[in-house]
């Protein structure tokens, strides 16, 4: 009875709702009435599920669609944008009456109740109106509820099938929101809605998706036999699949059925069915029907690639771009990360990355061409970043390995996951050792004190000392240069150029590590973990030692570009980033994360550091090898750590390539190993070069800035006086000072044999200038002075120096000066010579033609 009381409820309130002006009269009705205003009028059409979508910048400047992240693959359209074709497809097999009713159509909907009143299977609603309530709902628990979780399931099946008194009360409420939502939209909006939300079978819904995944089209250009074909899905979207050639289900005996080999039979009848409904409603004629019928249902299947894997060579930065969003923490994306990973796979967004073809092509080609996938017995890896100087936007990033995160692939050659590009939370990479790329916070903590790239310091290797916060920390460990060179003594450009170890812990040791390593971090860098690289974290590991100025410590290749970028934008550091602007379902911007840019070192330090820097890319330095020399200006620095990684980092004042090459494990010396023909160690040079050569031609550089004269200068010092020391002693004594030294010839002295007679330049000299020294012969005489002796003092003295060969030399008359005085010798008073030589002694006397022969009193 109950069931009864509900039917003649529902058809008195479908004649009530939809025909109004009928007449209703009885308690019955009055009741009815009240009992179907009680039930909640409003439903809140959500946005449905939609992909979002992911663009990088094609050749010509177009936005490139790189990859998508759905649970549902749908793409919405305009009502202008389905042909009618499809409209009349649907309309015809689902609800002819359509424009003609308010929400409820009276004879389907009076049908269905009694096929359930009769005990057949519940039906659904019979207008669009109503199948779109439905579909709302639906959406409703597959947004709410956890992807196959039983309340989604439970949700879901109480908006579809419940049966019984369950089944009439969700009947009357989804007549209900239908008669709701007729008032609140256009018929073209509800039906464009409902076109928009419903499933056509698996993960794709909506009909332009429908169309692009089953034929390969687009849902203006559908033809009457395709849009047959979608509108007669919708009826049980995954039976009529025509995307499981294999069958799209199984019969009571568990044979596939609607398969490839029956020629979708289930699907074509449906079909069929629909086509025959257009015949009989006008919507084709006899011709095009008997068309269409003689079609047989060719599928052209072309799947929505989703996820980073779909993105080729591109997916490590895919990855990239997906990392940002989820571990933002800014709220902007979500308060979790589940959230976040819900609105990245439903939201809809249209994220626009940084990513240029122009650069991301030529990067891919040159990882293909120099960096193997696989070497054996190594675990090898590459990649390369390039960054645009100016604002911190990834141009490029590529990597060796093919992208998988399918765990099952996690240990096999050749295959990650990880981006090694990034750190752990843009990829869950770690970083590398960087080696020498890391002497930039050296040099530019050495500029930042004042002193000159052009000052000398002994360079020679030997056991270093340093300071951190000021403390006097002592080291007994003798740190090698590359290839067990000895060092030398040199300026901080030729450091530079040659990538010296013992020159910078030469400048190190007039520094302070821990102030070197501050100032990385105000370039932005952190461990590859995240963790700060100034604080030990009470980790032994990050604890900070003498050779941290020699890049030991892990850093994500990307962080290291962007500290070289900043040297290349005038000293203005811009946060590395990926996206250039994002947009939601709704067409509205939202803010991206990531961005901005600071000042953290003075113009006049960056533009110096880029002078030392240019020295390494200019022929004769460590980085030449990687220069494209196509007219560009160049900035660079190289970087080895243990033969096992190593770098490359490259500048323009546009745009910066940082490449690493090594191994994401294990010790293998790089110099043992070829990749593709080239030697391990080597590889970075040529990935360099062709990805900075790319770069070069689509951003453009110019000319670095001229460095700050105070910051170039020559620094003079003493020299100091070596006379009467050994060679050894001489030359560890200048040495000392800052100059070379070189051995001159030896001299006529009055020193020991073998001890320093002579020594030039003397005074002040360029720190770094040659002295020149010269030993003694020990045969030599100085000549002493006698100026102000009478002629005969001055003989005598002269001649007990050792000199044997004395005479007079010019005479100056002078009436105050009797009979003469001495006022001068040559060799003059000093000189150390041989004593054969002959020493004229010249005076003064009153009348100098009185005077007798040399030697007579007067």
């Amino acid at each position: 009875m109950g069931l009864v009381g509900l039917s003649a409820v529902a058809g008195v309130l479908v004649t009530a709702t939809v025909t109004p002006a009928i007449a209703i009269a009885g308690n019955s009705a009055s009741t009815a009435i009240e009992l179907f205003d009680s039930l909640p009028s409003y439903l809140e059409v959500d946005t449905p599920m939609q992909p979002t979508t992911i663009y990088a910048t094609d050749y010509d400047g177009s936005d490139f669609v790189l990859t998508s992240f759905y649970d549902q693959n749908r793409i919405p359209v305009a009502y202008d944008e389905v042909s009618q074709t499809m409209y009349d497809a649907l309309l015809s097999s689902e609800d002819p009456r359509y424009y003609e009713h308010g929400g409820i159509d009276l004879i389907g909907t009076t049908r269905a109740l009694l096929n359930n009143f009769q005990g057949g299977d519940t039906q659904g609603g019979s207008s669009i109106s109503q199948q779109y309530v439905k579909n709302v709902l639906i959406q409703r628990c597959e947004q709410q509820a956890e992807s196959g979780s039983e309340e989604q399931q439970a949700c879901y099946y109480e908006a579809i099938e419940a049966e019984g008194a369950e089944g009439y009360e969700r009947k009357l409420q989804e007549m209900r929101y239908a008669i709701s939502i007729e008032q609140e939209y256009s018929k073209d909006e509800i039906l464009i809605g409902y076109l928009n939300i419903a499933n056509f079978g698996g993960q794709t819904y909506g009909i332009e998706a429908a169309a692009e995944y089953y034929f390969d089209t687009r849902a203006s250009d559908l033809t009457l036999s395709q849009a047959a074909t979608l509108a007669g899905m919708v009826q049980n979207p995954n039976r009529y699949r025509i995307d499981l050639p294999e069958g799209s289900y199984t019969d009571s005996e568990g044979t596939p059925r609607n398969s490839a080999d029956d020629g979708y039979a289930a699907t074509k009848d449906r079909r069929d069915y629909v086509l025959g409904r257009m015949l009989d409603d006008g919507k084709i004629t006899q011709e095009q029907y008997d068309a269409a019928l003689a079609e047989a249902i060719e599928p052209s299947i072309n799947p929505r690639e989703t996820g980073c894997g779909a993105a080729g060579g591109s997916a490590y930065f895919c990855k990239y771009v997906q990392q940002t969003i989820l571990n933002d923490t800014t709220g902007t994306f979500g308060d979790t990360w589940d959230e976040r990973w819900e609105l990245l796979r439903r939201g809809g967004l249209s994220i626009y990355t940084t990513l240029d073809f122009n650069v991301q092509m030529p990067a891919e080609t040159a990882m293909k061409t120099y960096a193997a996938s696989t070497i054996e017995g190594i675990a090898f890896g590459s990649t390369a970043v390039t960054v645009e100087a100016s604002t911190g936007r990834i141009l490029a990033m590529a990597q060796n390995t093919t992208f998988s995160e399918d765990e099952a692939m996690a240990n096999t050659p050749g295959y990650s996951s990880l981006v090694y590009a990034g750190d752990y939370a843009h990829g869950s990479s770690i970083g590398f050792n960087v080696g020498s790329t890391y002497k930039l916070f050296t040099l530019i903590d050495w500029l930042e004190n004042g002193r000159s790239i052009n000052e000398v310091l002994n360079g020679n290797n030997r056991v270093f000392n340093w300071t951190c916060n000021g403390v006097q920390q002592y080291n007994s460990t003798k740190i090698g240069n590359f290839a067990n060179g000895n060092g030398y003594t040199g300026t901080v450009t030729s450091f530079t150029r040659d990538s010296l170890n013992s020159g910078f812990l030469a400048m190190a040791e007039q520094l302070d590590v821990c102030e070197i390593n501050a100032v990385a971090e105000r370039f932005g860098l952190t461990w590859g973990d995240g963790d700060s690289i100034t604080d030990p974290q009470e980790l032994p590991q990050h604890a900070q030692v003498l050779y941290d100025i020699l890049g030991s410590k892990n850093i994500a290749p990307v962080d290291m570009a962007s500290a070289y970028a900043t040297i290349a934008n005038d000293g203005v550091r811009c946060e590395p980033h990926a996206i250039d602007r994002i947009v939601d379902a709704e067409g509205s911007e939202i803010p991206v994360p990531e961005t901005g840019c600071e000042r953290v070192i003075d113009s006049n330090i960056a533009a110096t550091a880029a002078e030392a820097l240019k020295s390494v890319m200019n022929s004769g330095g460590t980085g030449s090898g990687a220069n494209p020399f196509d007219g560009t200006e160049l900035i660079g620095k190289t970087g080895t750590h243990e033969n096992i990684s190593t770098m490359m980092i490259e500048s323009s004042t546009a745009a910066t390539t940082a490449v690493w090459v090594g191994q994401s494990s294990g010790s293998v010396d790089l110099r043992t190993i070829y990749s593709n023909g080239v030697l391990g160690n080597n590889v970075r040079y040529s990935l360099a070069r062709d990805i900075q050569a790319a770069a070069n031609a689509h951003y453009p550089g110019g000319a670095f800035p001229d460095p700050d004269p105070n910051l170039t200068r020559q620094i003079k010092k003493d020299v100091p006086d070596v006379t009467g020391m050994s060679i050894d002693e001489a030359t560890s004594t200048l040495t000392g000072a800052g100059f070379q030294v070189s051995v001159g010839d030896s001299v006529t002295g009055d020193q020991a044999e073998g001890l320093i007679q002579s020594y030039e330049p003397g005074g002040q000299a360029a720190v770094g200038s040659v002295i020149t020294i010269h030993p003694s012969d020990g045969k030599g005489a100085a000549v002493p002075d006698v100026s102000g002796l009478s002629v005969q003092a001055a003989f005598a003295a002269i001649t007990g120096a050792g000199f044997d060969n004395v005479e007079r030399g010019s005479c100056t008359q002078k009436d105050s000066a009797g009979s003469g005085k001495a006022t001068a010798t040559d060799p003059a008073a000093g000189t150390v010579t041989d004593p054969n030589t002959t020493v004229t002694v010249d005076y003064e006397a009153k009348n100098c033609n009185s005077q007798r022969s040399e030697g007579d009193d007067d």
